[in-house]
């Protein structure tokens, strides 16, 4: 498939081409993960994460790509693990300088984020707590919630998340984290 028709597809809906983006990229992407000290459930992640930045960026119409889809798709995949190195890099160094939270704020914040999960609908409910707390693969969340494939339970997962940083930073302040 060419990169116009994959577009093409993406601006009717069309998750055919999000299921042949994710197969042939997925070792070219998933592998810069794992070559920048990543492990493959990150490199999974990052790259699930970019197909559905992607997505949505070609589905708005507002994409103008100046390269391959490839090359694209590359980049959003290197910003994302970049960010994320970053954000490990700052918590490994929060921990060094003894900024490591005692069991009691960590309790605090857990309940926190329970609380506002348990806030929200359904889906997201079920979709969040069944990826971060009960560890189930997206594979898995996407058979028992009844999706065609888990594509859909990865965008799902996607906007849920989403919403939950806006219910807890609209609820809480940064201080009730950083205390």
């Amino acid at each position: 498939m060419k990169d116009n028709e994959v577009l093409d597809k993406i601006s009717k809906g069309d998750e055919s081409a999000l299921d042949y983006l994710y197969k042939k990229y997925y070792r070219m992407m998933t592998n810069m993960v794992i070559k920048n000290n990543g492990t493959e459930h990150e490199a999974k992640d990052v790259y699930q994460d970019a197909l559905v930045v992607f997505w949505q960026k070609a589905a708005s119409g507002n994409l103008v790509l100046t390269s391959k889809i490839s090359t694209f798709l590359y980049s959003i995949c290197l910003n994302l693990w970049r960010k994320e190195l970053e954000r490990k890099s700052r918590l490994v160094h929060d921990q060094k300088d003894g900024a490591e939270y005692s069991n009691h704020e960590q309790e605090e914040k857990s309940k926190i984020i329970h609380d506002c999960i348990n806030g929200m609908g359904e889906t997201c409910r079920k979709i969040l707590s069944y990826h971060y707390f009960d560890g189930l693969s997206m594979v898995d969340i996407a058979e028992k919630l009844g999706y065609a494939n888990t594509d859909t339970a990865k965008t799902k997962k996607y906007k849920c998340k989403q919403k939950l940083y806006q219910l807890v930073k609209s609820k809480y302040s940064k201080s009730d984290f950083l205390d």
